[in-house]
C-alpha cells in the first residue's frame, strides 16, 4: 500500500492522500511531501518522474533490483540505494530501498513489504518538532532506522558465534556437525551483509560532505552520529567474519587432533597385539624350546604374553595414547 504525508512549515497537515495530488502541493516552498511506493510499476514511477523531474537513469535503477548501496547526484535531486536487513530464522532477508531526495520531497521505493515503513513513521513522530528541518530530517530518520536494523542483525549473529565457541569443546559428534554447518551458514550471511554494511558508510559520508549545501547546521551532529554508527556496523561485521573464521579454523584443527588421537590408539593396540603374535609365532616354529611338548611351555608363553602386553598397555596409558 502506498503511503503519503504532507508537512507545512514543519507541521504534519495531511497524510494518506492520493499520489496524483502531489502536483498540487509540490510548488509550495513551505511544504515537504513524502510518499512511499511498494513494488511500483514503471507507469507509477513515470508519473512521479514527471512531477519531480527525476533523472531517467535513477528511475531505471529504482525499477531494477540488486543495485549496490550508493548515492548518485543529479541536477535536481539525489538518488540513494540502501538495504533493510533482518534475520528470519537462519536466513538473512534483505529489502532494497530506493530513495529520491529533492528540495521539498522524499520518495521511497521498496521492492517488497518486508521493510517496516511504519516503524520509520513512528520514529519521525517521536521527534515531531524536528520536522521543521524538512527533507534532511526525514531522510535521517529513514537511514537511522536502516542502520539500527544492521545492529539488530549483528547482535544475533554475535550471540550465535559465542554459542558456537562454547560448543567448540563439547565432546559430541552431533555438535561437531552442527558447528561445521553453522560456521558455513554464518560466514555466507556475513559476506552478504558486508556488501551492504561497508558501502553504507560511504553513502552517509557523502551526505555529510554535502552538508554545507543541503543540511541545516542543527542536523549535522545527527548525521555525524549516523556516520559513526555505520563505521561501527562495518567494523563489527569484519570482526564477526574474523571470529567465524577462527571458530572454523579451530574446528578443523580439533578434527586433526582427534584423528591423531585415533591413530595413536590404533597404533598402541596394534603394538599390544603384535607381542602375543610374535611370541606365539616364535613358539609355533617346529623346533625344541624350553618346555617343548610340556605344560610348562604353554604356561610360560601365556605368562610372557600377559606380562609384555600389560607393560605396553601401562606405557601407552601413561603417555595418553589410550
Amino acid at each position: 500500500m502506498d503511503r503519503t504525508r504532507l508537512y507545512r512549515n514543519g507541521v504534519l497537515k495531511a497524510e494518506g492522500f492520493p499520489i496524483d495530488d502531489v502536483s498540487d502541493h509540490i510548488g509550495d516552498p513551505s511544504v515537504v511531501v513524502w510518499f512511499d511506493l511498494c513494488s511500483p510499476s514503471s507507469a507509477d514511477l513515470g508519473k512521479i518522474s514527471e512531477e519531480l523531474g527525476l533523472h531517467r537513469l535513477a528511475v531505471e535503477d529504482a525499477l531494477h533490483s540488486d543495485q549496490r548501496p550508493k548515492l548518485d547526484t543529479y541536477d535536481s535531486h539525489l538518488f540513494i540505494t540502501v538495504y533493510g536487513a533482518k534475520l528470519v530464522g537462519k536466513r538473512l532477508e534483505l529489502t532494497e530501498i530506493s530513495i529520491f531526495v529533492t528540495k521539498n520531497a522524499l520518495v521511497t521505493v521498496r521492492e517488497s513489504p518486508n521493510f517496516d515503513i511504519d516503524a520509520v513513521i513512528r520514529r519521525w513522530d517521536a521527534n515531531a518538532e524536528m520536522a521543521r528541518y524538512g527533507v534532511p530530517y526525514l531522510l535521517h530518520g529513514l537511514l537511522d532506522y536502516v542502520v539500527d536494523g544492521y545492529f539488530d542483525v549483528l547482535q544475533v549473529i554475535d550471540d550465535k558465534v559465542e554459542a558456537l565457541e562454547d560448543d567448540l569443546f563439547e565432546d559430541n559428534d552431533a555438535d561437531r556437525l552442527h558447528i561445521q554447518r553453522q560456521t558455513y551458514e554464518m560466514r555466507k550471511s556475513l559476506v552478504r551483509f558486508r556488501r551492504l554494511a561497508v558501502p553504507m558508510r560511504e553513502v552517509v559520508g557523502s551526505l555529510l560532505r554535502k552538508g554545507v549545501e543541503m543540511l541545516d547546521p542543527a542536523l549535522t551532529p545527527y548525521y555525524q552520529d549516523l556516520y559513526d554508527h555505520t563505521l561501527r556496523a562495518a567494523g563489527w561485521t569484519d570482526s564477526l567474519r574474523e571470529l567465524v573464521g577462527n571458530v572454523r579454523e579451530a574446528h578443523i584443527n580439533q578434527q586433526g587432533f582427534r584423528l591423531n588421537d585415533i591413530m595413536k590408539k590404533i597404533t598402541s593396540w596394534a603394538a599390544i597385539i603384535a607381542v602375543p603374535t610374535m611370541i606365539t609365532g616364535f613358539y609355533g616354529q617346529n623346533v625344541p624350546y624350553p618346555g617343548f611338548s610340556q605344560p610348562l611351555g604353554f604356561w610360560t608363553s601365556t605368562a610372557a604374553i600377559l606380562v609384555a602386553s600389560s607393560i605396553l598397555y601401562l606405557i601407552f596409558k601413561k603417555k595418553g595414547w589410550l
